[in-house]
């Protein structure tokens, strides 16, 4: 699969974490076989995380996020701690990288981690996130020594796989891509977009509005994701957009399986397709692929207890150029202060800025994440539920202000709405 052909949420996302001068950006760029990461003798070079999206093989499109040493100090230094561990909620692999000479000197002879690593160490098991432990610079090491060291940090380390590199000489980058192969996690089976739903042969309807938001040229992420998804299973995806609709559905002659739209044109569409035609969004089928939909579903509740003054935060995965009439900071604002009829104090966050503290906002309403990590967008949802804040993502929001939330899960016989729709 070519490097621009797959999504940066759905790269196994490779993160180097270390000390300062541990060589993680040396061994980016020997990994990559490219000047990929500025290399320095000055401590603190990477100052925030750094993602670069590669084609490693035989490991296939990665992201490799390299990060602030963990050792950094002083107030500005902790910060930039603090963003290189906020980067293992969207992690699959983890690399604890260590400069083998020094770590030599400091152990001595009982062959411990030192507090830092082993700390690290603890936070990515209690993540579930998977390690490699790197010896990096062992070409200042003897062999013996070497060995030594993957042998006591193995057994000490709950079995833990230890890799030892150079990025001098390039000795040990093939054990290390091996091991990362052994690790990386396997293509998941029940993760279907539409798949699941369908049989071969069947048509799916995509509702595909053109207007001055579409992206010039292409469509958008999740548009395209759910047309592979569906060619890729011998169906037969019809794209057409709403003032087309009502003739598209006319020509296939009842032979539709389902109808996917885009939320924003749920209204319009609703009145359009027949009742007995299953009818969704792009956005409801990546609130299942790539978060929870129970979750969200009944996060949506929380609109109709909405006081005035209550803070709502919108939140966007990705960053792009807003439109006037722009979906996040127009349309869903102007939407939900009509359904509520309340003073809100609406706040909006895009990319990697999602709030830790969630606690002083009444809800979140969250786009559908096409860009995102699976992980990412799966912590974002546990962090509000464990704060006790209702989120939802845009299509659930939408067909439920809409009144036609039931209608666009009743493919998911499993969720349900907790109460009657307005």
């Amino acid at each position: 699969m070519g490097l621009h052909s797959v999504m940066q949420g759905d790269r196994l996302q490779i993160t180097l974490l270390g000390r300062r001068n541990a060589g993680k950006s040396s061994l980016i760029n020997a990994l990559t076989g490219q000047e990929t990461a500025i290399v320095s003798e000055v401590k603190g070079t990477t100052t925030d995380p750094v993602s670069k999206a590669m084609e490693i093989l035989p490991l296939g499109p990665c992201m490799l996020i390299d990060t602030p040493g963990l050792d950094d100090e002083g107030e500005l230094g902790q910060k930039r701690v603090e963003r290189a561990k906020d980067v293992l909620h969207r992690t699959d692999v983890a690399l604890l990288v260590m400069d083998a000479a020094t770590l030599k000197e400091e152990i001595g002879e009982d062959m411990n981690l030192p507090e830092l690593e082993q700390e690290i160490l603890k936070e990515l098991h209690d993540k579930q996130t998977k390690s490699i432990l790197v010896l990096n610079q062992s070409d200042r090491l003897s062999i013996e020594d070497g060995e030594a060291m993957r042998r006591a940090f193995q057994q000490k380390n709950m079995g833990i796989p230890v890799a030892l590199t150079s990025a001098v000489n390039g000795n040990g980058m093939e054990e290390l891509k091996d091991i990362l192969v052994s690790l990386a996690p396997k293509e998941d089976s029940e993760l279907h977009i539409v798949s699941d739903l369908i049989s071969e042969g069947d048509f799916i309807v995509l509702v595909v509005p053109v207007d001055s938001a579409a992206p010039k040229g292409r469509l958008i992420m999740p548009q395209q994701q759910t047309i592979r998804d569906i060619l890729d299973h011998q169906s037969v995806a019809v794209v057409t957009q709403v003032p087309e609709l009502s003739d598209t559905l006319k020509r296939l002659q009842g032979n539709v399986r389902m109808v996917i739209t885009d939320s924003q044109a749920f209204h319009e569409v609703d009145a359009i397709v027949p009742k007995e035609i299953p009818l969704t969004s792009f956005s409801i089928l990546f609130a299942r692929h790539k978060g929870n939909l129970a979750e969200l579903v009944s996060g949506v509740l929380a609109v109709d207890r909405l006081q005035d003054g209550d803070r709502i935060l919108i939140a966007e995965g990705c960053t792009h150029r807003r439109q006037c009439e722009d979906i996040g900071t127009v349309k869903i604002p102007n939407w939900l202060k009509k359904h509520s009829g309340k003073r809100l104090e609406i706040t909006t966050c895009s990319g990697m800025d999602f709030p830790a503290d969630l606690s002083s906002y009444a809800m979140v309403i969250h786009c559908g994440g096409c860009t995102l990590h699976e992980k990412e967008m799966k912590h974002r949802i546990y962090t509000a539920k464990e704060q006790g804040v209702p989120i939802v993502n845009y299509g659930i929001f939408i067909a439920y202000v809409n009144g036609i939330l039931q209608r666009s899960i009743e493919l998911f016989p499993d969720i349900h709405l907790a109460t009657g729709e307005k």
